[in-house]
This record gives C-alpha cells, structure tokens and sequence, in this order.
C-alpha cells in the first residue's frame, strides 16, 4: 500500500473522447469524455490495477521515464498519481468480525470504563500500521 505516480500516454480520438494507456502495465488502459474525465478514469483505473497487483502480492513496476516516451502528434505524455491506501479504504471498507481474547481482569475494567473495543482495536491498529 502507496502512493505512486505513472506516466499515461492520453491520445484524442476523432470523436473527441481520449483513450488512455499505461506503457508499464500490460492492461490497464481506459478512456475519458475530456481531459479531466480522462484523468479521474485515469486515476480510478491506476489504482485498482495496483490495488490487485498488491492483493497478489505481483511486483509492481518501475514507472517509465516520461521524457523517454514517444507518442504521435495527436497524444501527450502526462503523469497520474494513486494512492492505494485512500482507494483501499474508499472500496474495501466492510466491517469484519474478528474474535479475540483478553484477561478477564482487563475486560471488568474496560467495560467499567465504557471503552468500545472495535474503536479500540482501529486505532490500535493504524497506530501499529502507522496509517493516519
């Protein structure tokens, strides 16, 4: 889970739309109604070919230099960013039960204290994971 930035090759069709490629990924391409259409698909389609590359534990690869990237007269080069995390908490963000044991003598006094052991445990958690 990162952040990560790639080059995309964005390339106007005669219709006007943009078709939208990714010179370090063999499949993750997409398209956009405009330029800004094109970076959210762009973003949105970056993402989730990283956040299944890292559920697969596949090695993620090293972005192309956009300097080095040849395109024809009707495309431009342009960087798009993700972020794995964000989209991994915006997507995969249903609650999972998980069963866990403590000493009685700490459970009398925190449910004395009135603490909400999920809240607990999340914020545990992120800490560990060192997640804001």
């Amino acid at each position: 889970m990162a952040k990560y930035v790639y080059p995309a090759i964005f390339s106007k069709e005669e219709n006007g739309l943009y078709s939208i490629v990714f010179p370090d990924f063999e499949a993750c391409f997409t398209q956009g109604d405009d330029i800004q259409d094109g970076l959210f698909m762009a973003n949105d389609v970056l993402c989730l070919t990283l956040y299944d590359m890292e559920e697969n534990k596949k090695e993620i690869p090293t972005p192309s230099d956009p300097l080095k990237i040849k395109v024809e007269n009707n495309e431009f080069v342009t960087l798009v960013s993700c972020d794995t995390l964000e989209y991994r908490k915006f997507y995969d963000n249903k609650a999972v039960k998980k069963t866990l044991t403590i000493p009685s003598w700490l459970n009398t006094m925190a449910e004395r204290e009135e603490i909400n052991f999920s809240q607990l445990l999340q914020e545990a958690l992120k800490d560990r994971l060192q997640i804001q």
